[in-house]
């Protein structure tokens, strides 16, 4: 069988023990970010993982299969919400942090086992980007830069002038 893959890399004006901590253990950071939802682990190798909406809700849930803080984290991660995504099984998510200068380097790359299309590939690649930019902004200037993670209006500022 094949393998789907997204990978996202950006470049963050930060540390790496902040950009780590901001994606792991700093609930309330993160949920400014990730459009009120948060993620829930030890953050050891072997720990429970699970990924929370804003009112609780268990959207998704796994474990951690590897973590190096601040370097590197590796999530067994299982859909729960939609049961079309639910149903192609687990994917692994692995977090990569390198220091380069005044920023680090952040690759995020979600595979699960499963030949294209996959319809967990195809919705992590609509959400990684919007929620990395909000991460990046919320770092390097204090305010997420969107507040909706699926806008229904897409006319741009110029158009509303």
């Amino acid at each position: 069988m094949a393998r789907s893959t997204f990978v996202y890399v950006t470049y963050i004006r930060t540390t790496q023990q902040k950009l780590w901590s901001a994606l792991t253990t700093d609930t309330e950071f993160m949920k400014q970010y990730w459009f009120g939802v948060h993620c829930r682990s030890e953050w050891t190798a072997g720990s429970s993982w699970q990924m929370l909406g804003p009112d609780g809700e268990l959207f998704d849930d796994g474990s951690i299969v590897a973590a190096d803080p601040p370097r590197r984290l590796v999530i067994r991660w299982q859909h729960q919400r939609k049961p079309e995504i639910k149903a192609e099984g687990e994917s692994r998510c692995t977090y990569e942090l390198e220091t380069l200068g005044s920023a680090v380097r952040l690759q995020i790359t979600h595979t699960i086992e499963r030949d294209p299309p996959s319809k967990f590939i195809e919705a992590v690649s609509g959400g990684w980007p919007k929620i990395l930019s909000n991460l990046k902004s919320l770092l390097e200037g204090g305010a997420a830069v969107l507040t909706d993670p699926y806008p229904t209006d897409k006319s741009t500022a110029s158009d509303k002038k």
